[in-house]
C-alpha cells in the first residue's frame, strides 16, 4: 500500500512539472533555459603571485643623468663603485641603463667618481645594499 502512495504522488508532481514548465514555454517567445545553480563561477586566481618587478619598472621611471639624486642610490657612498643588479634588484634593461646613466652624469660633472655627496646620504634607500636579493656569486 506504502509502494502504491509513494508511486502515484510522484507521478502526479513529474506530471504537474511537465504542464508548468510546457506551459512557461508556450508565454515566453524565446526558449527558455534551465540555468544550474551548480555552475562554477569565473573568477581570477586568488592564490596567483605577482610578476615581480624592478622598482623603477613598476613606477614607470626612466633614469636620467640630469636626475642625479636617483641615481645616487645606485651608488655606494664609500667607494662610489655602482652596485650590481644581484643588489638592486634591477631589470637586465634598467640596470644597463641605470650604469650608463650614471657614467654620463659623472662625465658632466653632476655625480662624483669616488663618493657620495653628503647631501643624499640621508635620502631614503631603493634597496638594502648589505641584504643583496642573491647572495651567491652565480
Amino acid at each position: 500500500m506504502a509502494l502504491l502512495k509513494t508511486f502515484t504522488i510522484r507521478s502526479v508532481f513529474s506530471g504537474t512539472h511537465r504542464a508548468i514548465i510546457s506551459s512557461l514555454r508556450s508565454y515566453s517567445s524565446t526558449p527558455v533555459v534551465a540555468e544550474e545553480d551548480d555552475a562554477p563561477v569565473e573568477i581570477e586566481n586568488p592564490y596567483k603571485k605577482e610578476k615581480p618587478q624592478c622598482i623603477l619598472c613598476k613606477l614607470n621611471i626612466t633614469p636620467d643623468y640630469k636626475n642625479y639624486r636617483l641615481l645616487s642610490q645606485f651608488q655606494s657612498p664609500y667607494t662610489g663603485r655602482i652596485y650590481g643588479r644581484h643588489i638592486t634588484g634591477l631589470c637586465k634593461a634598467k640596470q644597463a641603463l641605470v650604469k650608463s646613466e650614471i657614467r654620463k652624469a659623472q662625465n658632466c660633472a653632476y655625480l662624483p667618481y669616488y663618493y657620495k655627496d653628503k647631501a643624499f646620504l640621508k635620502d631614503p634607500r631603493l634597496f638594502d645594499p648589505e641584504n643583496p636579493i642573491r647572495s651567491h656569486r652565480f
